[in-house]
């Protein structure tokens, strides 16, 4: 019997069986791929995901990897800017840059190396899930070893399908993907730069042309990836052909300046699942929902729902099986990812120049006319607090202790109330932090005319209370949610 047992060993699967394994669980990740991919696929993520990683604790090895994006410029077809997309080299209110670039394997090697200094975590490469069994109080798993074609019956009080887009948990459990109505193929080249190239752009660009829509990404050390829409009259077989490739980035590069890393197709789709959990099985990630990549946002929600969903089951694992509570896993993360996917179907519709409609709201001109966009941080959907409450299901800052030690470093595996100094004489069933000990802590709660806050593991804020006098039956109101 493992506490929890996790389907597929991606960035998703990875970062969960980090966050769970920092409880001291036994933990069974199941991968079918017989060894590690060393090919480059998601490529960016941001300042939020990055506090995730900070939670881990593999930022100090895995920053060395990473650059700092600068952000996306929209082009027409005659190359004029038509929309800037700017990501500021400023640290952001989650302690991090808005944007990182970075190669997937450099981020599973650092996750799979974490995940060696847990004794109670166990890797399977090689292993076919067959059947996922729903019982009251378990999941029951059988799975193949590929190479010795050995099957295997275990018991798990959770499984999390991290699986990807054929996702074989998704299927077990009987639940379907909904079109949300965007659907292309494009052709994805990865290349590695074999001579210094000071023409090609500092930054992402999005080629916003009917012709050929495209998109170019400047990506960690000499990487450098193009990606382009595939017509429906045109065959895959031409497009994959180098003759086609190179044809393609004459503008750009020519065939002795790169040596080419990768060449595949990838259909583009936006999608929900309809149920994300059954019992105790769960999806996370692309199981759960797939995007088009033009905000890079794919692998972040997969790592947002990780985030999420690690600290329920933990608090379920440690205390007892709470159904009410892991119910909130969906209903809190299925809108945020849906705005996410909204957002970037827009985007894609713009860059294939028939958007009728802004990318997002976010979006305003200056005196010359030249429009620019900010990034979007949708709020947690209906689930844990009140809806009413307006600091509910946004993040919590990421402020500084004295020495210089990071807010996160205090609370990583339980819900903290973070008060104000007007509130006084305080015990608390839950990790009490005092702003008194916390650089502009008390100045946060005077402009949000705010007395305390409960900040969850995932650091989305369950609740604030406005007033000292209603204080005592806020804390007793809300520590119930977490019972």
């Amino acid at each position: 019997m493992y506490d929890v047992v996790i389907v597929g060993f991606g960035p998703t699967g990875g970062t969960l069986a980090n966050l769970l394994a920092l409880n001291g669980f036994s933990i069974l990740v199941l991968e079918k791929e017989k060894s590690f991919y060393p090919l480059p696929r998601a490529v960016h993520f941001d300042d939020e995901i990055m506090r995730v990683f900070e939670t881990i604790g593999i930022t100090n090895t895995f920053l060395k990897h990473t650059i700092i994006n600068k952000g996306t410029k929209f082009v027409d077809k005659k190359n004029r800017v038509i929309l800037d997309w700017p990501r500021p080299r400023e640290i952001t209110e989650n302690g991090w840059y808005p944007s990182y670039r970075f190669n997937q394997p450099d981020l599973e090697r650092e996750l799979r190396k974490k995940l060696k200094s847990y004794k109670k975590v166990e890797i399977r490469q090689s292993s076919n899930v067959k059947k996922i069994i729903n019982k009251k109080n378990e999941v029951g798993i059988v799975f193949e070893d590929i190479n010795s074609k050995k099957i295997f019956n275990i018991k798990s009080k959770y499984l999390i399908g991290c699986d990807g887009a054929n996702s074989i948990t998704r299927s077990q459990m009987k639940t379907k993907m909904n079109n949300l109505g965007f659907t292309q193929k494009w052709a994805v080249i990865d290349l590695i730069l074999t001579r210094e190239k000071k023409n090609l752009p500092d930054r992402t660009i999005q080629y916003s042309n009917p012709a050929r829509p495209a998109t170019y990404c400047r990506n960690v050390g000499k990487r450098r990836r193009w990606e382009f829409a595939i017509k429906k009259t045109e065959k895959i077989e031409t497009i994959l052909s180098d003759k086609y490739i190179w044809n393609f980035l004459k503008p750009w590069l020519k065939k002795n300046e790169a040596k080419m890393e990768r060449k595949t197709i990838y259909t583009f789709q936006s999608a929900l699942a309809k149920s994300w959990k059954k019992g105790r099985i769960f999806l996370a990630g692309d199981a759960a929902h797939l995007m088009p990549p033009f905000m890079g946002q794919g692998m972040c929600a997969g790592i947002r729902d990780v985030s999420n969903l690690a600290w329920k089951i933990s608090h379920c694992i440690k205390n007892e099986h709470n159904d009410k509570l892991l119910n909130t896993y969906q209903s809190e993360r299925s809108s945020n990812v849906k705005e996410y996917i909204e957002t970037t179907m827009r985007m894609g519709e713009f860059v294939n120049a028939v958007g009728k409609s802004p990318i997002t709201s976010n979006i305003s001109a200056d005196s010359k006319g030249r429009k620019s966009m900010k990034s979007i941080k949708p709020r947690l959907g209906h689930g844990l607090g009140d809806l009413k409450d307006k600091f509910r299901g946004k993040i919590f800052p990421q402020f500084i202790i004295k020495k210089n030690k990071k807010l996160d470093e205090k609370f990583s595996l339980k819900p903290a109330l973070i008060i104000s100094d007007e509130i006084k004489n305080i015990s608390s069933k839950i990790k009490l932090i005092k702003s008194k000990n916390i650089k502009n802590l008390e100045l946060f709660f005077k402009e949000h005319n705010c007395k305390a806050v409960i900040v969850r593991p995932d650091r989305f804020i369950l609740s604030s209370c406005t007033s000292v006098k209603n204080f005592n039956s806020y804390l007793n109101k809300n520590l119930s949610l977490l019972a």
